[in-house]
């Protein structure tokens, strides 16, 4: 028998002979690892246990307690219930199935009616039946014509063994009598698959594609113990309850109405009420740091996306181009980058104006997919808090520390503690889609990690998630939903400089090239706006709230006027006040408070006309406390002052 050399995780390397199998390499290792092995991974390829290997290669087994060990997981459930509905629906057609974040999922087409959520619960106990029954989940290769003869009552699947075809054959699964195509790694049976729940239904566009029929995707998540499942239902309640969509619904913040227009929001009073704090707070802190705010068009020459580079590397995000008829081409922007260096060109600059930092809540249009769309999160319109320094190549890393103060501070105002960096390089093995200048990448890769040392922070780096024109760094976050996303971001750019002809003036009387450092401290008003209610869950801090304070009577006609007062006063000092004069219950009206989650409850009756005081009810407490207006008046221009800071 022919002999394969197989090289493992810690350099070891052993012989086996052709032909053996991924779980027999494990069994060689140990008893223990056999019993949790899930797959393997040959040569960095996610493989099945049953995997043949007939030449040298590396190796490495796939465990219970991993990363693809889940994903596995995720994939067999997926295939079992797709068995499990083509079962109970013998005549449904199957799309695409596969796994998402936190769990699997199936795209299905029933005739008539759709798979509604009340059908779930059956489905799931199919699902059990099957693992209980140890359904073991066959894969075969088959040609492609044998494929389409067994698939050919099911247009999707059909579609699905062409464009999964590779060398004229497609990998397949038998699943209980179901045939199911696809190329994903699974366990060898369904009786790993210890925890399940199926989750929601959803519409989901045939591949991907607006144009394509609507499918009904159906989700789930499974483990293999139901001490990680009951983990993961928790940490989807608690999004549930912090989701931005839902809280931004129950408050009245914004809507989105996709016939009027998918992923253009409107803000209502009390959304646009907090969007404007932000706005008026980080205005405030950015001139306080330097900052000269302007304003610039919405829309530009398609010629200076052209020399910037957007038309070339950002073209599918941008919106179509407007004929004016004259020869002239206007865009809506997807950057404020050029229009901030028109501003710098407007000028001859000195090395004296340097570093020159200049900042604009600037609206920015990208032509985002109806299915990306969601909430404030992923928008087509938005407001971007960015700014842009031109600065002397000799200033680069300490006008990098101090927009990194900035920063810091900002969040410290905001509340936010759980960030990490991420400095974010060019892919040197896909080097077209970013500006073509090795010299200047090496360059600016290396003074933006020169000064992250030189600061102390810790950081990772990551390659491919550069901008095109050069390196940045990423201030990253996790959403209530669990996805990562880029908060801030600090970036490094000798290309657009370069491509715009900038110069300033040196002591030397000759002209000189400046150096652009982008910077976007708080990312748009949309998304920032969305971060803040999902980390406050709604319960904003009393500088935030749109209304800080609702003042209740006791009896309307009694003490009615005796509150209006109250607000006058307090509007006066641009506190954010309301009085309640509905004809409910004073109950019904504190309960409606609270569920709207307002800071402040001021009930007032006799005793507090009588002595010029207020009784006070905090958000999320039951007791109430009597103090005096002007004590009152005093703690929540305190608490609005230092941000609602506890220190």
């Amino acid at each position: 028998m022919a002999e394969i050399k197989i090289e493992f995780p810690d350099g070891s390397v052993k012989p086996f002979g052709a032909g053996v199998t991924v779980l027999e390499i494990a069994k060689s290792i140990g008893t223990s690892l056999a019993k949790n092995a899930v797959a393997g991974k040959v040569n960095d390829e996610l493989v099945n246990l049953d995997q043949p290997l007939d030449q040298d290669g590396k190796v490495e087994i796939i465990t219970k307690d991993s990363e693809d060990g889940q994903l596995v997981n995720w994939n067999s459930a997926a295939l079992v219930l797709t068995s499990a509905i083509k079962s109970i629906y013998p005549e449904i057609r199957i799309g695409e199935i596969g796994n998402i974040e936190h769990g699997f999922y199936a795209d299905t087409d029933k005739e008539g009616q759709q798979i509604s959520v009340d059908e779930l619960p059956a489905i799931e106990d199919k699902m059990k039946d099957m693992i209980q029954a140890k359904v073991a989940l066959s894969h075969e290769m088959l040609s492609v014509e044998d494929a389409l003869a067994k698939v050919d009552s099911d247009p999707y699947q059909a579609k699905l063994v062409k464009k999964n075809a590779k060398d004229g054959k497609v990998n397949v699964y038998d699943v209980d009598g179901s045939l199911i195509v696809s190329d994903c790694v699974a366990l060898p049976d369904a009786s790993g698959l210890k925890a399940i729940k199926l989750l929601s239904v959803a519409g989901a566009y045939w591949e991907g594609k607006s144009s394509n029929p609507m499918l009904q995707r159906i989700y789930g998540t499974s483990f293999f113990n139901q001490k990680d499942l009951d983990a993961e239902l928790a940490r989807q309640k608690e999004a549930r309850e912090r989701d931005h969509r839902v809280i931004g619904n129950d408050l009245d913040l914004f809507f989105v109405d996709p016939e009027v227009g998918a992923g253009l929001p409107y803000w209502m009073p009390n959304g646009a009420t907090i969007r404007r704090t932000i706005e008026r707070y980080i205005i405030d802190k950015e001139v306080q740091h330097g900052y000269q705010h302007v304003y610039t068009p919405v829309l530009m020459n398609l010629d200076a996306y052209k020399t910037s580079g957007h038309w070339q590397h950002y073209r599918e995000d941008m919106f179509p181009p407007m004929d004016m008829g004259d020869g002239e081409m206007l865009e809506l922007r997807p950057m404020n980058c050029p229009s901030h260096i028109q501003v710098y060109k407007h000028h001859i600059r000195s090395y004296r104006e340097l570093p020159l930092r200049i900042a604009e809540l600037g609206m920015m249009h990208r032509y985002e997919k109806s299915g990306a769309l969601s909430g404030l999160q992923r928008v087509r319109e938005m407001t971007l808090n960015d700014g842009h320094t031109f600065v002397a190549p000799d200033q680069i890393q300490e006008e990098f520390k101090k927009v990194l103060q900035l920063m810091v501070e900002v969040y410290r105002d905001f509340d936010i503690t759980d960030y990490t960096f991420r400095l974010s390089y060019r892919d040197p093995e896909n080097t077209e889609k970013y500006f073509d200048d090795d010299e200047m990448w090496n360059h600016s890769q290396s003074m933006l990690k020169a000064a992250m040392d030189d600061l102390g922070l810790d950081y990772v780096e990551a390659e491919g998630e550069a901008a095109f024109y050069g390196p940045k760094l990423d201030v990253q976050t996790k959403t209530a939903l669990g996805n990562e996303e880029t908060l801030s971001t600090i970036q490094l750019d000798f290309m657009l400089p370069k491509q715009f002809d900038l110069h300033y003036v040196g002591a030397d009387g000759e002209e000189h090239r400046p150096v652009m450092i982008h910077r976007g401290l708080v990312s748009t008003m949309e998304r920032f706006t969305a971060y803040l209610i999902e980390m406050y869950k709604g319960a904003f801090p009393t500088w935030l709230a749109p209304k800080q304070v609702t003042i209740i009577p006791v009896k309307d006609d009694l003490h009615g006027e005796y509150a209006d007062k109250l607000r006058e006063q307090m509007a006066d000092q641009d506190i954010r006040v309301e009085v309640d004069h509905r004809k409910e219950k004073m109950g019904y009206k504190i309960r409606e408070a609270q569920t709207q989650k307002i800071p402040y409850i001021l009930v007032v009756g006799d005793n507090e006309m009588d002595s010029n005081a207020v009784s006070v009810r905090r958000y999320g407490e039951d007791n109430s406390q009597t103090v005096s207006v002007d004590q009152f008046m005093q703690d929540i221009k305190a608490d609005i002052d230092s941000y609602s800071r506890k220190n």
